[in-house]
């Protein structure tokens, strides 16, 4: 299977690539703004940027499936981002896509029409980030494509335990914390698994 990788040199990125790189059934594409031989030896690199619809279209090509684990970069890069990755993977007919969101844009528990950054479920003191993916999985939401996003909370470096708990459009209750580690696990889970496609996923320990 041929990946097409997003945000490979963010946290949730690195630790995703560790996993494939030990899986030989997968073959990465990565779109990075410089070339880091030494983290990502033996995988095909595209040089640019996602905001530039022309090495977003590049790093699409050929692939079975496009990973995102594009951040919010402080600004619209994300959802600008995603309408370019929309749009190339109409233009090469790719139709499998999961991305990393957060749980700040799952449906609150007790206000399902909201999203939790929207009430006080969320303990974001800004919510910036929060609507930058909400605008990025409205733009998925309106499309035809086979989208997951995989929505954490809090996420602190740690081990990888898989021993997590996930559950759709919703974070699991009294979830407060879930590594890197794991969710780049359930990232690569997901990758050959229709179970979560149209879902959001929230996951916490």
């Amino acid at each position: 299977m041929k990946i097409a990788l997003f945000g490979a040199h963010g946290r949730v990125g690195q630790a995703f690539l560790r996993f494939v790189k030990e899986d030989d059934r997968y073959m990465v594409r990565s779109l990075i703004r410089t070339n880091r031989e030494e983290m990502l030896a033996g995988m095909f690199q595209v040089t640019g940027n996602s905001r530039n619809q022309e090495d977003v279209l590049e790093t699409i090509k050929g692939s079975d499936i496009v990973v995102s684990c594009l951040s919010t970069d402080g600004d619209d890069t994300l959802s600008v981002s995603m309408e370019h990755i929309v749009q190339a993977m109409k233009q090469t007919g790719t139709s499998r896509i999961i991305t990393i969101g957060t749980a700040g844009i799952l449906k609150a528990r007790r206000q399902p029409e909201l999203y939790r950054f929207e009430t006080n479920e969320s303990r974001r003191t800004t919510s910036r980030a929060a609507k930058e993916h909400a605008k990025a999985f409205e733009i998925l939401q309106s499309t035809e494509l086979d989208w997951t996003i995989i929505c954490p909370t809090y996420l602190p470096d740690g081990e990888v335990t898989r021993s997590y708990r996930y559950e759709k459009n919703f974070l699991p209750i009294d979830g407060q914390k879930i590594s890197v580690e794991d969710t780049a696990h359930f990232l690569y889970q997901q990758l050959n698994s229709k179970e979560f496609v149209h879902q959001r996923v929230g996951i916490a320990y």
